[in-house]
C-alpha cells in the first residue's frame, strides 16, 4: 500500500508539472491582456504536433524538437496577439469569441495535416529511476518535472527582477498608468503572449511522447487549466501553481483508487467548493497580477 501511495505521488508531481505550465501561461495572458484565450489548449496541441513533425518524422534530436516547438508556438501566439487580440483590445467578449474561432481553425489544420488518428511518437528514453519494485519514475517524466521547475523559476525571476517583468506587472495592474509612464502596452502584450503561448507549447512538446497526440487533445487540457486558475484565483500566478499541485494530487489519487470519470467529477466539485467558500479563489484579489 505504501508503494502504491508513493507511485501515485510521483504521478501527481508529473501531472502538476505540465498542468502548471499551461495554467501559468493562461493566467499571464489574461493578467496582461485581459482576454480569456480559449485556444490555449490548442497551443498545447500545436507544441505536441511540433514534436511529431520534428522528432518523429524528421528525426531531429528530441530537445531540438522541443525548442523548435516552443519557438513555433510562441510565434503562433504573437500572430494571435497581432491579428486577433490587439484589434479587439477594448472588446473582451470579441477577443474570447475570436479565440474560439482560432481554436477551431487550429483543430481543422491539425486534421488536414495529420488526420484524426492518434500519433505514435518513439519514446525519448527507456531508462527508469527505480526506487523499489513498484515505485518507478521514467526519465521522460522527470524531464517534464525538471523543465517545469526551471521554467517557472525563470519566469518568477523575470517578473520580479527585470525591467521587462516589472513592465508586464505594471501593465496588468493598471494599463493606463503604465502607459503614462512610457510603457508600451503593445510590447508588453507581445511579451506576455509569447511567454504564455510558449509555456503551453513546451508543455505539449515535452509530454507528447507520454500522451495520445490528436487534434482534440487540447479540450481536456483547457478545461483543467480553467479549473486550476479558478481554484487558485483568477490572475494569480502563485495561485495557479498551488492549485495545479492540489488538483493533480486529488485527480491522480481518485483516478488510481476509483476511475477517471469520478476524478473529473471530484475536480469540478473542488472548483465549486472553492467558489462557495472563497469566490475569488485561494489567492484571488481585485488585482489581476
Amino acid at each position: 500500500m505504501i508503494e502504491l501511495l508513493a507511485q501515485t505521488c510521483l504521478n501527481a508531481v508529473y501531472a502538476a508539472s505540465y498542468i502548471s505550465l499551461v495554467a501559468v501561461g493562461l493566467v499571464l495572458i489574461f493578467g496582461v491582456m485581459g482576454v480569456i484565450n480559449f485556444a490555449h489548449g490548442e497551443l498545447f496541441m500545436a507544441g505536441a504536433y511540433a514534436v511529431v513533425t520534428f522528432y518523429a518524422d524528421l528525426h531531429l534530436p528530441f530537445l531540438v524538437a522541443v525548442a523548435l516547438g516552443l519557438v513555433f508556438v510562441g510565434v503562433l501566439g504573437l500572430l494571435m496577439e497581432r491579428a486577433l487580440f490587439r484589434p479587439l483590445r477594448d472588446n473582451p467578449l470579441g477577443g474570447l469569441v475570436a479565440s474560439i474561432g482560432f481554436l477551431m481553425i487550429l483543430q481543422a489544420l491539425a486534421v488536414m495535416g495529420y488526420g484524426v488518428r492518434m500519433e505514435h511518437i518513439p519514446p525519448v528514453t527507456q531508462e527508469v529511476i527505480v526506487f523499489s519494485d513498484k515505485v518507478r519514475l521514467p526519465l521522460s517524466r522527470l524531464f517534464v518535472i525538471i523543465a517545469a521547475v526551471v521554467l517557472l523559476g525563470a519566469l518568477w525571476y523575470f517578473l520580479k527582477r527585470t525591467k521587462f517583468g516589472w513592465a508586464l506587472r505594471a501593465s496588468a495592474q493598471d494599463p493606463e498608468a503604465a502607459e503614462l509612464q512610457g510603457i508600451s502596452i503593445n510590447q508588453t502584450a507581445r511579451i506576455a503572449m509569447f511567454i504564455g503561448a510558449g509555456l503551453a507549447g513546451i508543455a505539449g512538446a515535452l509530454t507528447a511522447p507520454l500522451v495520445s497526440v490528436n487534434p482534440h487533445m487540447g479540450h481536456s487540457v483547457i478545461v483543467t487549466a480553467f479549473i486550476v486558475i479558478i481554484v487558485g484565483g483568477v490572475g494569480s500566478l502563485e495561485g495557479a501553481v498551488l492549485a495545479s499541485v492540489v488538483y493533480a494530487v486529488v485527480h491522480t489519487f481518485v483516478t488510481t483508487f476509483y476511475d477517471g470519470v469520478i476524478a473529473d467529477i471530484v475536480g469540478l466539485s473542488l472548483m465549486l467548493l472553492v467558489l462557495i467558500v472563497k469566490p475569488t479563489g485561494l489567492f484571488g484579489s481585485a488585482d489581476r497580477a
